[in-house]
């Protein structure tokens, strides 16, 4: 027997000598040029077994961490393992099998495609109500503006302490990563449209985001719910074991990555793959029509995201390991096999590449949208306007029976206004000879069934009309607000998950950008170059949406804007009018805003000694800088504070006095600075080196406290020093100036007319000017009660031209405000000017 099997065993080897047409060298096969050593079996029942070498392994510690492990593994277990992947796949399709159900037959619920029906007579009405159509466009179209302004939807906050040099940071990653979605990202714009359009009919939309090696830049492209397939009992993306994205290309492009060693170079067979019912349904009412042959050279691609033990790199602990494995669904062929994780990463962190957008949570991992919620509604309002329509059809083209010998001419033909057709009757009036069936007018129930299940609709989608501009202007802020939540909770929170998945978006495009940056990356950009850093894009900055969460429209925007003018206008002394006039117009999106509104009051600059004291003579009051010479700042001051003209003022002394304070101050502070500023440099260092170690930090934080409170002792003991010098200097000069008594006492009535006067002179100008107050604060009462008149308006019409008018009626309503209290204030002041003289 044993005899027998060898014989077999050597014929065997000699068919397949012959057939590779090979020399067979003791128990090696050569084929071109590659020599691998088999080891033959003897089995039990006389067969062989022609396997690798006994003993030796695959050398795991040599693969680098980025090759394509399906490289390294048989053909026989690379088609083993390919089946358990797509068996696992076909169970995830099967797990969300309602969902898409649900999703294929809301599809219809769209109308657009008009249905030719026979039922319940030929020619009966297929239109479908445009409820679902009307909510999916009103929320695309409301989601698309706020996500995607046309400035960008990037910006930037700054994480920890803020500095000058991380502002600027975060100010480089938000122009770069908008300058990067808007300009070079082509498909981003689009594919968000996109994306919109689909997420409320669906409930899930996701977003693919990756750094494309073909196009050499990141890529953040739009995924349909249908082509991402992952178990619906699973909670989320981050702890999903498997996610499968379907992908269809060309063999084309499969060969390109081929070439550039991504994939393996294999020969894969093509066929015909099985399509979703999703798909075929969108094609159906696209009208699109797949012939045969059309598709010879498109694939299927299975890319799994998915925690697995790969043969030959099981990991010891026995913890399934995160890889990316790309499957050829038809056949079977693995493609590639690539780890999922960092490089050097001791706990194998799965590396993230999907976002989810869900439109409302729904029952598993897969989101509901407005098919599933508002798909009976739909067909309600459809069912019920077909029958109107049918109705009315069959009352205007009525039916009926006639005698059987009666003969009407062209009785095919229906009869035209004004017409009168011969009848040939048998002996029986007309009427005898005819019965019309009882059809009846539309149905007012009916009708009003239909209003009912559309208002119902509208409600739940929040696209009924919000007209924020009617209603009483009077009624209290919080009124407003509280009918402008209520009308809009269901779109807010809608608005705040599309918000979040943003975030996570923006995050990982920037994780992206720090991978494979270079370390400085110049760029064009309209008005200059710019130039961003790779290691800008480190946890100091966060990236976020530059969309409010808690706003979604122009018109919530509007009216919390009008809001805030209202309560401004209410109290304009605890307010900054000018900035609540600002939001109301960046609420209205009106450009240019400082052409409009007065420009802010000057910044104060330095100035001479002698030009501030010529300022507090006019009762404006000085100010300090630190790089001005605050000792001759203070003698200058000090000075001109003996002068008979201020010393019988005792508001411009004031002034003057706590302005030298100012300058004490100042000068103190240098000089601690100057002496701590060894011990400042040693902290900025350790402050560094702390950013790294926690517990450093906490040490350093301690000693910066230490330094402060020293810094603040040694400040306030200068400035004691300094204001008591400065009081013995005062002391000293006036006990020089000892005058006559006689000469002194008439020197003090000369002194108490004068302050008689001047206080009559301050206190009429104190009046005129309470009266230009309260006059211009009518003005602006009156401007503001026509902003909110013609802001409703806008909010209301909603048009180019309203907006338009509106622009032009507030620049004349200003101009005029403007000049009618500048005409007041000229006049006042010149009355001020005569009594003073």
């Amino acid at each position: 027997m044993a005899d027998e099997s060898k014989n077999n065993i050597e014929r065997a080897l000699g068919s397949l000598t012959d057939a590779l047409e090979v020399e067979p060298t003791g128990q090696e096969i050569q084929l071109e040029d590659d020599v691998v050593e088999k080891n033959v079996e003897i089995m039990e029942d006389g067969g062989a077994l022609i396997g690798e070498q006994s003993g030796e392994e695959l050398d795991t510690a040599n693969i680098p961490h980025n090759a394509n492990l399906a490289d390294y593994i048989d053909d026989t277990e690379l088609m083993r393992f390919s089946g358990d992947l797509i068996n696992d796949f076909e169970a995830d399709k099967d797990s969300r099998k309602d969902w898409e159900d649900s999703y294929v037959k809301g599809l219809d619920m769209l109308g657009f495609k008009y249905e030719n029906r026979t039922q319940p007579f030929e020619g009966a009405s297929g239109v479908v109500h445009p409820l679902l159509a009307e909510s999916v466009t009103q929320f695309q179209a409301q989601a698309y503006k706020e996500l995607l302004p046309p400035s960008g939807p990037v910006r930037t906050q700054v994480i920890g302490l803020s500095t000058p040099e991380v502002q600027d940071q975060a100010k480089r990653v938000q122009q770069f990563m908008n300058y990067q979605l808007t300009e070079v990202m082509q498909e981003y714009d689009p594919d968000m449209d996109q994306l919109l359009f689909y997420l409320p009919l669906s409930g899930s939309a996701f977003k693919k985001i990756y750094y494309d090696a073909l196009l050499k830049r990141a890529c953040a492209k739009f995924i349909t719910g249908e082509d991402l397939v992952i178990n619906y009992m699973a909670t989320d993306l981050e702890n999903a074991g498997r996610i499968t994205h379907v992908i269809k290309t060309s063999g084309n492009d499969i060969r390109k990555q081929q070439l550039q060693g991504f994939y393996r170079d294999i020969a894969i067979t093509t066929g015909q793959v099985e399509t979703s019912e999703v798909k075929e349904k969108v094609d159906t009412l696209e009208g699109l029509q797949r012939e045969y042959g059309q598709d010879e050279d498109e694939h299927t691609l299975l890319e799994m995201h998915v925690n697995s033990d790969v043969p030959g790199f099981e990991d010891e602990t026995g913890v399934k390991l995160p890889y990316i494995i790309t499957i050829d669904q038809y056949s079977g062929e693995i493609l590639s096999i690539r780890k999922n994780w960092k490089e050097k990463d001791p706990d194998f962190r799965k590396i993230s590449y999907f976002v989810h957008y869900k439109f409302l949570p729904g029952l598993g991992f897969y989101g509901f949208g407005l098919i599933h919620m508002l798909g009976g509604l739909s067909r309600t309002a459809t069912s019920v306007l077909r029958q109107l329509i049918d109705a009315g059809t069959l009352a205007n083209l009525p039916a009926g029976f006639k005698a059987r010998g009666m003969r009407i001419r062209d009785d095919d033909t229906p009869l035209q206004p004004g017409e009168f057709r011969d009848v040939d009757v048998t002996g029986a009036s007309i009427k005898e000879s005819l019965m019309p069936l009882p059809y009846k007018e539309p149905s007012q129930t009916l009708f009003q069934l239909l209003g009912f299940a559309v208002d119902a609709g509208k409600s739940f989608a929040a696209i009924a009309d919000m007209k924020m501009g009617e209603g009483n202007q009077q009624n209290p802020v919080g009124t407003t607000l509280a009918l402008l939540e209520r009308g809009t909770k269901v779109m807010s929170a809608i608005h705040k998950r599309l918000h979040y998945a943003q975030k996570i978006e923006f995050k990982l495009l920037a994780k992206v950008f720090q991978l494979y940056l270079p370390p400085e990356y110049p760029y064009q950009v309209v008005g200059g170059n710019q130039m961003i850093k790779q290691q800008d894009f480190d946890d100091r900055v966060d990236v976020i949406p530059v969309s409010d969460p808690n706003i979604f429209s122009m018109a919530q925007r509007v009216t919390l804007a009008q809001q805030q003018l209202q309560l401004a206008t209410a109290n304009p002394g605890l307010h900054n009018m000018r900035e609540a006039y600002r939001r109301m117009y960046d609420a209205m999106g009106v450009d240019n805003v400082d052409s409009i509104l007065k420009p802010d009051p000057e910044i104060p600059q330095p100035m001479s000694p002698a030009t501030e004291n010529a300022g507090a003579m006019n009762s404006k009051p000085p100010k300090a800088f630190p790089p001005q010479d605050h000792q001759a700042h203070i003698q200058a001051h000090a000075e001109f504070m003996f002068t008979r003209m201020v010393q019988i003022n005792p508001q411009i002394y004031s002034l003057l006095q706590s302005h030298i304070c100012e300058h004490i101050s100042l000068m103190a502070g240098l000089m601690v600075q100057e002496e701590f500023k060894q011990q400042d440099e040693q902290l900025k260092q350790a402050k560094q080196q702390a950013q790294q170690n926690p517990q450093m930090a906490q040490q350093v934080e301690q000693q910066m406290e230490q330094l402060i409170n020293q810094k603040a002792a040694k400040q306030a003991k200068i400035e004691a020093e300094m204001t008591k010098k400065l009081a013995a200097d005062e002391e000293a000069r006036m006990s020089k100036e000892a005058q006559d008594p006689l000469v002194k006492l008439k020197q003090q009535e000369l002194d108490l007319k004068a302050m008689e006067t001047q206080m009559k002179v301050q206190k009429d100008m104190m009046v005129e000017g309470q009266k230009i107050d309260i006059e211009r604060d009518r003005l602006e009462t009156e401007a503001t009660i026509d902003v909110m008149k013609m802001a409703a308006e806008v909010n209301k019409e909603d048009s180019d031209e309203a907006m338009i008018l509106f622009k032009e009626n507030m620049i004349n309503s200003r101009e005029a405000m403007k000049s009618k209290a500048d005409e007041k204030i000229a006049r006042a002041n010149g009355r001020s000017k005569t009594k003073g003289d």
